[in-house]
């Protein structure tokens, strides 16, 4: 099991959104892993995954080519065992470029709490270093919104 557990109010699928933001900020592909069912199935932009094993691989190849990355993420809505996420990433790749990315993603949950259908919708956008505004996890006491533009 994978507290908290649907059906989500408020406060459980803002836990659920801040556990994904922490867990993800670990760059821990197989912890991340453990969030979803084994036949987990994912659009991620334009690749699709299914499994366990193939969301370990995807995400250790992300974070080799995402260098210093960032995430935040935010609740949209819920309803049910669905939760609707939108989020920001900053991080920059082998050259020294610095990327910000926005996205949304809709997730699906089973009864036990594990992730089994994530969508994520993302575009990116090339910023100066100057302009970057997430370093690192967020601090546990700054649970403010993210900014958008």
């Amino acid at each position: 099991m994978r507290p908290p557990l649907p059906p989500f109010t408020a406060e459980t699928a803002a836990a659920k959104v801040q556990a994904a933001e922490d867990a993800w900020n670990t760059r821990d592909a197989e912890r991340v892993s453990l969030a979803y069912t084994e036949d987990s199935v994912w659009r991620n932009r334009d690749t699709f995954v299914t499994g366990r094993a193939a969301i370990v691989e995807f995400l250790t190849a992300k974070w080799e080519r995402e260098l210093d990355y960032a995430l935040r993420k935010s609740l949209w809505t819920f309803a049910g065992n669905r939760i609707a996420v939108r989020f920001q990433y900053e991080c920059r790749d082998a050259s020294g470029q610095w990327w910000r990315s926005y996205g949304n993603e809709n997730w699906e949950f089973d009864d036990q709490g594990l992730m089994r259908r994530r969508e994520a919708s993302i575009n990116d956008l090339r910023i100066s270093e100057g302009d970057r505004r997430l370093f690192g996890p967020r601090d546990p006491d700054d649970r403010s919104e993210i900014t958008l533009n």
